[in-house]
C-alpha cells in the first residue's frame, strides 16, 4: 500500500492545498497526517494563510482516506470539526512485513523511543525538520 505522509500544518490552507496536491498527484491510497493539524500553537508565528476552517473543508471530503495522530498543538475542540479520528497518540500500521509507528514526535521520537523490534518504522513530525534515517 502506497501512504502518503504529511505533519505540522499549523492551519496553513496554502500549505494545506499544497500537500493535498502532492497526495492526489502521489496515487498514494491513504493519507497520514501526523498531528498539529489545525492550530498554530503559542509558540509559533500564525503560518502562511492560516485558516483552519479552510483546512477543515479540504480534508473533512477525504475522511475514509485519512489516519491521524494527535499532535501536541491538536485538542478534543479541534476533533469535534474534523470527521475523522485525531485523538491517537500513535498508531501501528501494518503493511506486509512492516511494522510502522506512527506518532507526533513531541512523546515518542529518537530521543525517547517507542518499543520498537528491528525492521520496524519510526514516522514522527513536530521539529518542523525534514528528516530520513535508516
Amino acid at each position: 500500500m502506497k501512504l502518503f505522509i504529511a505533519s505540522d500544518i499549523h492551519g496553513s490552507a496554502k500549505w494545506c492545498k499544497a500537500m493535498l496536491d502532492a497526495f492526489e498527484k502521489s496515487g498514494a491510497e491513504r493519507l497520514i497526517l501526523l498531528g498539529d493539524i489545525l492550530y498554530h500553537g503559542p509558540r509559533n508565528d500564525l503560518p502562511d494563510e492560516y485558516d483552519p476552517k479552510a483546512v477543515i473543508k479540504m480534508l473533512n471530503p477525504l475522511k475514509e482516506k485519512i489516519l491521524a495522530i494527535r499532535g501536541n498543538c491538536d485538542t478534543e475542540v479541534d476533533q469535534m470539526v474534523l470527521e475523522f479520528p485525531i485523538m491517537a497518540d500513535y498508531a501501528w500500521i501494518y503493511d506486509g512485513n512492516v511494522r510502522i509507528f506512527a506518532t507526533h514526535g513531541h512523546i515518542f521520537n529518537p530521543q525517547t523511543p517507542p518499543p520498537l523490534c528491528d525492521g520496524d518504522v519510526l514516522l514522527y513530525g513536530h521539529t518542523h525538520v525534514p528528516e530520513n534515517e535508516a
